[in-house]
């Protein structure tokens, strides 16, 4: 039965762990489909008429987490559009609402594999994430007030779910404070 059902990696980290980046080159070497739950919410907030956009942008502004039933929606036609069945799912669940949503939604339906967890100390994520802000990446939280919302609602509520899978024995720890070469390294050990 569950050859049928999708695989699913989360991928979780702190603003700048380098997720984005890891996630394309896992695409390319293990053909997997890179979901990102922040992407997929900017996206409808960018869409015109969207129901949610304006709930969405209060929500991304104010480093706070969008209603799960919206992220699971939007991931699960997401996975149904692209006709693939491995999934990088970055940056969800994000808190215990989120899990517990995700569960609901999405638990009888997919195959968590494991979670690919970047860890990263908060001042290299800081500096990573004003560089690209800097560098003009177009994101309304790159910069230092939402990154220190940002950063508080990952290490009070994303270390939970962390240690949820922990406990089940499905993290795999990637220190991400190394080149992204020597990232990839680990990264490729965690899938093979």
């Amino acid at each position: 039965m569950s050859a049928e059902l999708p695989n699913v990696v989360f991928v979780l980290g702190g603003p700048g762990a380098g997720k984005g980046t890891q996630c394309a080159k896992i695409v390319e070497k293990f053909q997997y489909v890179h979901l990102s739950a922040g992407d997929l919410l900017r996206e409808e907030r960018n869409t015109e008429g969207s129901a949610y956009g304006e709930l969405i942008e209060s929500h991304i502004r104010n480093g706070t987490i969008v209603p799960v039933e919206i992220t699971c929606s939007l991931l699960a036609t997401a996975m149904k559009k692209s006709g693939n069945n491995k999934f990088l799912i970055d940056g969800f669940p994000r808190n215990k609402d989120n899990l517990d949503g995700w569960q609901k939604e999405m638990g009888d339906k997919t195959n968590v594999q494991f979670v690919l967890f970047f860890d990263c100390s908060q001042e290299a994520c800081m500096e990573r994430c004003l560089q690209r802000g800097a560098a003009g990446s177009g994101r309304s939280d790159d910069n230092e007030e939402s990154l220190k919302k940002r950063f508080q609602t990952y290490v009070k509520d994303t270390m939970a779910i962390i240690e949820h899978y922990d406990a089940l024995g499905l993290v795999r720890k990637i220190d991400a404070s190394q080149s992204p070469d020597q990232v990839f390294e680990d990264v490729t050990k965690a899938f093979e």
